[in-house]
Protein backbone atom coordinates (compact mmCIF):
# COMPACT_ATOMS: atom_id res chain seq x y z
CA UNK A 1 0.00 0.00 0.00
CA UNK A 2 1.49 3.66 -0.97
CA UNK A 3 -0.67 5.76 0.55
CA UNK A 4 0.84 8.75 2.19
CA UNK A 5 -0.73 9.97 5.42
CA UNK A 6 -0.40 13.57 6.89
CA UNK A 7 -0.23 13.79 10.35
CA UNK A 8 -1.04 17.34 12.14
CA UNK A 9 0.28 17.92 15.54
CA UNK A 10 -0.22 20.72 17.97
CA UNK A 11 2.02 20.93 20.91
CA UNK A 12 3.34 17.63 19.92
CA UNK A 13 0.16 16.23 20.10
CA UNK A 14 -2.05 14.12 17.01
CA UNK A 15 -4.91 16.58 16.12
CA UNK A 16 -5.25 14.98 12.57
CA UNK A 17 -4.34 11.82 10.72
CA UNK A 18 -5.51 11.72 6.52
CA UNK A 19 -4.40 11.23 3.00
CA UNK A 20 -5.37 14.93 2.72
CA UNK A 21 -5.52 18.22 4.42
CA UNK A 22 -9.52 18.24 5.12
CA UNK A 23 -9.28 18.60 8.59
CA UNK A 24 -6.27 21.18 8.46
CA UNK A 25 -8.99 23.99 7.95
CA UNK A 26 -10.89 23.27 10.80
CA UNK A 27 -8.07 22.76 12.87
CA UNK A 28 -7.15 25.61 12.29
CA UNK A 29 -10.37 27.87 12.80
CA UNK A 30 -10.12 26.46 16.31
CA UNK A 31 -6.76 27.29 17.10
CA UNK A 32 -7.60 30.61 16.02
CA UNK A 33 -10.12 30.89 18.58
CA UNK A 34 -7.53 30.25 20.58
CA UNK A 35 -5.40 32.62 22.88
CA UNK A 36 -1.96 32.83 21.55
CA UNK A 37 -0.56 31.88 24.83
CA UNK A 38 -2.22 28.39 24.32
CA UNK A 39 -0.60 27.21 21.53
CA UNK A 40 2.59 26.57 20.80
CA UNK A 41 3.53 24.89 17.44
CA UNK A 42 1.75 23.38 14.89
CA UNK A 43 3.14 21.26 12.36
CA UNK A 44 2.57 18.84 9.67
CA UNK A 45 4.53 15.98 8.41
CA UNK A 46 3.70 12.43 5.63
CA UNK A 47 4.44 9.53 6.56
CA UNK A 48 3.51 5.79 4.71
CA UNK A 49 1.03 3.38 5.77
CA UNK A 50 3.90 1.21 7.35
CA UNK A 51 5.00 4.28 9.44
CA UNK A 52 1.35 5.11 10.91
CA UNK A 53 1.26 1.37 11.67
CA UNK A 54 4.34 1.63 14.18
CA UNK A 55 3.24 5.12 15.88
CA UNK A 56 0.00 4.32 16.17
CA UNK A 57 1.23 1.12 18.43
CA UNK A 58 3.32 3.59 21.00
CA UNK A 59 0.45 6.61 21.66
CA UNK A 60 -2.66 6.50 24.35
CA UNK A 61 -5.50 8.73 24.86
CA UNK A 62 -3.42 11.54 25.94
CA UNK A 63 -0.70 11.91 22.71
CA UNK A 64 -4.06 12.69 20.77
CA UNK A 65 -6.16 16.44 20.82
CA UNK A 66 -8.82 15.59 18.81
CA UNK A 67 -11.20 19.25 18.45
CA UNK A 68 -14.69 18.51 18.64
CA UNK A 69 -18.26 18.04 20.86
CA UNK A 70 -18.06 16.32 23.97
CA UNK A 71 -19.86 13.74 22.54
CA UNK A 72 -18.10 13.41 19.22
CA UNK A 73 -14.95 13.31 21.59
CA UNK A 74 -17.00 10.61 23.87
CA UNK A 75 -17.39 8.33 20.38
CA UNK A 76 -13.79 8.54 19.58
CA UNK A 77 -12.37 7.88 22.51
CA UNK A 78 -14.48 4.85 23.07
CA UNK A 79 -13.19 3.61 19.63
CA UNK A 80 -9.94 4.19 20.90
CA UNK A 81 -10.45 1.84 23.51
CA UNK A 82 -11.93 -0.80 22.21
CA UNK A 83 -10.13 -4.04 21.04
CA UNK A 84 -9.18 -4.09 17.58
CA UNK A 85 -12.15 -6.70 15.90
CA UNK A 86 -15.00 -5.71 13.58
CA UNK A 87 -17.95 -3.54 15.39
CA UNK A 88 -21.36 -2.30 13.90
CA UNK A 89 -22.64 1.53 14.69
CA UNK A 90 -25.59 -0.18 16.40
CA UNK A 91 -22.73 -1.71 18.58
CA UNK A 92 -20.53 1.64 18.95
CA UNK A 93 -23.82 3.70 20.23
CA UNK A 94 -24.91 0.87 22.54
CA UNK A 95 -21.27 1.28 24.53
CA UNK A 96 -20.93 4.83 24.42
CA UNK A 97 -24.97 5.01 25.82
CA UNK A 98 -26.93 6.21 23.15
CA UNK A 99 -28.41 3.23 21.17
CA UNK A 100 -31.10 5.37 19.84
CA UNK A 101 -28.52 7.54 18.21
CA UNK A 102 -26.67 5.08 15.65
CA UNK A 103 -27.24 7.72 13.13
CA UNK A 104 -25.42 10.32 14.93
CA UNK A 105 -22.34 8.08 15.93
CA UNK A 106 -22.21 7.10 12.14
CA UNK A 107 -21.81 10.55 11.78
CA UNK A 108 -19.21 11.13 14.54
CA UNK A 109 -17.51 8.31 13.12
CA UNK A 110 -17.21 9.62 9.49
CA UNK A 111 -16.08 12.94 10.15
CA UNK A 112 -13.23 10.79 12.92
CA UNK A 113 -9.79 13.40 12.53
CA UNK A 114 -7.37 11.07 13.43
CA UNK A 115 -7.66 7.78 11.16
CA UNK A 116 -6.24 4.18 11.81
CA UNK A 117 -5.00 5.82 15.33
CA UNK A 118 -9.09 6.30 15.92
CA UNK A 119 -9.85 2.95 14.49
CA UNK A 120 -12.96 4.25 12.82
CA UNK A 121 -12.73 1.84 9.58
CA UNK A 122 -13.25 -1.05 11.98
CA UNK A 123 -17.25 -0.28 11.62
CA UNK A 124 -19.16 -1.63 9.56
CA UNK A 125 -22.98 -1.66 8.65
CA UNK A 126 -24.87 -4.12 10.93
CA UNK A 127 -25.87 -6.15 8.13
CA UNK A 128 -22.58 -7.19 6.82
CA UNK A 129 -21.24 -8.07 10.49
CA UNK A 130 -24.12 -10.35 10.78
CA UNK A 131 -22.67 -11.97 7.66
CA UNK A 132 -19.62 -11.85 8.86
CA UNK A 133 -20.55 -13.64 12.48
CA UNK A 134 -22.57 -15.92 10.47
CA UNK A 135 -19.77 -16.79 7.67
CA UNK A 136 -17.67 -17.43 11.72
CA UNK A 137 -19.84 -20.13 13.20
CA UNK A 138 -19.74 -22.25 9.82
CA UNK A 139 -16.13 -22.45 10.06
CA UNK A 140 -15.71 -23.72 13.76
CA UNK A 141 -12.32 -23.35 14.78
CA UNK A 142 -11.25 -19.69 13.07
CA UNK A 143 -11.37 -16.36 14.78
CA UNK A 144 -13.20 -13.37 12.64
CA UNK A 145 -11.19 -12.20 10.30
CA UNK A 146 -7.79 -13.22 11.59
CA UNK A 147 -5.31 -15.72 9.57
CA UNK A 148 -6.51 -17.69 6.92
CA UNK A 149 -10.20 -16.29 6.87
CA UNK A 150 -9.17 -12.79 5.90
CA UNK A 151 -9.68 -13.44 2.78
CA UNK A 152 -13.88 -13.61 3.69
CA UNK A 153 -13.64 -9.31 4.47
CA UNK A 154 -13.66 -9.26 0.13
CA UNK A 155 -17.51 -10.48 0.23
CA UNK A 156 -18.49 -8.35 2.68
CA UNK A 157 -19.76 -4.32 2.24
CA UNK A 158 -17.69 -2.50 4.69
CA UNK A 159 -19.47 0.70 4.41
CA UNK A 160 -18.47 4.26 3.31
CA UNK A 161 -15.26 5.48 4.27
CA UNK A 162 -14.03 8.92 3.71
CA UNK A 163 -10.73 7.86 2.18
CA UNK A 164 -12.48 5.15 -0.41
CA UNK A 165 -13.62 1.41 0.56
CA UNK A 166 -10.52 0.16 -1.07
CA UNK A 167 -8.36 1.76 1.19
CA UNK A 168 -10.61 0.79 4.12
CA UNK A 169 -10.68 -2.80 3.43
CA UNK A 170 -6.90 -2.55 3.58
CA UNK A 171 -6.71 -0.98 6.76
CA UNK A 172 -8.95 -3.33 8.48
CA UNK A 173 -6.69 -6.43 7.06
CA UNK A 174 -3.63 -4.40 7.81
CA UNK A 175 -5.58 -3.95 11.59
CA UNK A 176 -6.79 -7.80 12.30
CA UNK A 177 -3.63 -9.31 10.75
CA UNK A 178 -1.70 -7.84 13.93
Amino acid sequence: MQTQWIITEIDGKVASIATDYRHLVRIAQQVSAMPPEKVGSIGTRKISTEELQDFARYLSWEDLRPFGTPFQIKVWKKLFQLPHKLYSYTEIADLVGNPQGVRAVAHVVAINPIAYVIPCHLVIPKESLDKARQIRALAEGTTLFKGSDLYLLDSLDVGEYAYGAKLKRELIKLQLAQ
